[in-house]
């Protein structure tokens, strides 16, 4: 039933080697994921935990359509990795007793990719477009019309004597996937028809995900042990089952093959992995802007080569959970240690300590630069 283009992965082969080098809460799946997620994947809208919304209203869109015997408007998921929009692509052409076509934008590399995969496309299949948002431009043009009319322009030839041929395709179901959705141009965003946010999910949503999973795994999991998890799981579906396959391993390792609370703790421990989420880079970057910079503010680029990383990485990996947990914040002048950051490293923080009315400041979502804030000495 589920067809990938063959070119699929090509683009996230970076992508899956960061998540492999960022360890147990990284939330873009590494190939191990890839391996396991499939087996462990809900196969129904009623079975998909959490996004109680979204769940009614992608209800009511299918149903709706599959009431009218059409195919439905476009759809387009956004949100944070590992929250579950693959799955609900899936989830989506099951429901609709369709094909799926799984692609992803960094495949798309020329307009004449995605005029192969739409050529292709049987009547009523759903094509889903993971990472929409790093397509191809000239991809992008062509799917405006692909989306509108089901027709796409192959282009015969090349300058004044070029002609464009409307060649006609099958009426089908775009699901559209991204991380990013502010990256998207205004008139590929307007052409879908229902647009789903994910937010993260809650301790008790995590904890219903790991029972299931377990249950799946052939893992004994004790309560107390599933809610140690789902707390340090960053409100993330994929970290949740990544940390509960780590657990699991240590377990049948070094214990009896029980997943109790004490294992949990002690496995979580080896992965450095702490109470809160927090793993060795978060709490590296933690470490360097308060013991060095003394709470900051210190500049993006400053930071990122304090403690080893690219800054890409710093911005795009640690920073989100590090500001939506309260430790970090982004103020035009760079970053900053909040008391909540002080408190959870069990230090004290100076007298002068910039996390008053630099934090107060920094509600903006302005980028400290390399520039900014205090210098490397």
């Amino acid at each position: 039933m589920y067809d990938s283009h063959e070119e699929s992965h090509r683009g996230s082969a970076t992508d899956e080697a960061a998540a492999y080098e960022r360890g147990a809460v990284s939330p873009d799946a590494s190939m191990d994921d890839h391996q396991v997620e499939g087996a462990l994947r809900p196969r129904a809208l009623d079975e998909f935990v959490g996004q109680e919304r979204v769940r009614e209203q992608l209800s009511l869109v299918l149903h709706s359509a599959q009431r009218r015997n059409r195919a439905p408007d476009h759809i387009l998921m956004s949100g944070g990795p590992g929250l579950g929009k693959t799955t609900l692509a899936m989830i989506i052409a099951a429901e609709l007793g369709a094909p799926l076509r799984i692609t992803s934008g960094p495949a798309i590399e020329r307009s004449g990719d995605l005029a192969a995969v739409l050529s292709t496309l049987q009547e009523g299949e759903v094509l889903f477009l993971d990472e929409i948002h790093r397509m191809a431009r000239p991809a992008e043009e062509m799917l405006y019309v692909a989306m509108e009319d089901f027709r796409v322009d192959v282009v015969v030839g090349k300058g004044p004597g070029a002609t464009a041929i409307p060649l006609d395709i099958a009426p089908f179901t775009l699901v559209g996937a991204t991380t990013r959705a502010g990256m998207l141009p205004a008139p590929l965003r307007d052409r879908f028809g229902f647009t789903a946010h994910m937010d993260f999910y809650t301790p008790a949503e995590l904890e219903l995900i790991l029972y299931r999973s377990a249950g799946l795994l052939g893992a004994p999991l004790d309560e107390d042990a599933a809610r140690e998890i789902a707390g340090r799981s960053r409100g993330t579906p994929r970290i949740a089952n990544r940390l509960l396959r780590r657990v699991r391993d240590y377990a049948e390792v070094r214990g009896d093959g029980r997943l109790s609370l004490a294992t949990a703790r002690a496995a979580l421990e080896l992965y450095e992995v702490d109470s809160l989420g927090l793993d060795r880079l978060d709490r590296a970057i933690l470490d360097v802007l308060m013991n060095r910079f003394r709470g900051g503010p210190v500049g993006l680029s400053t930071l990122a080569v304090s403690v080893g990383e690219e800054a890409e990485t710093v911005e795009v990996v640690a920073e989100p959970f590090l500001v939506r947990s309260g430790f970090l914040a982004r103020t035009p002048r760079g970053r900053v240690a909040t008391p909540q950051a002080w408190a959870h490293m069990g230090l004290t923080p100076p007298p002068d300590a910039a996390f008053g009315a630099a934090a107060a400041n920094g509600n903006s979502s302005a980028r400290g630069s390399g520039n900014g804030g205090t210098s490397a000495p």
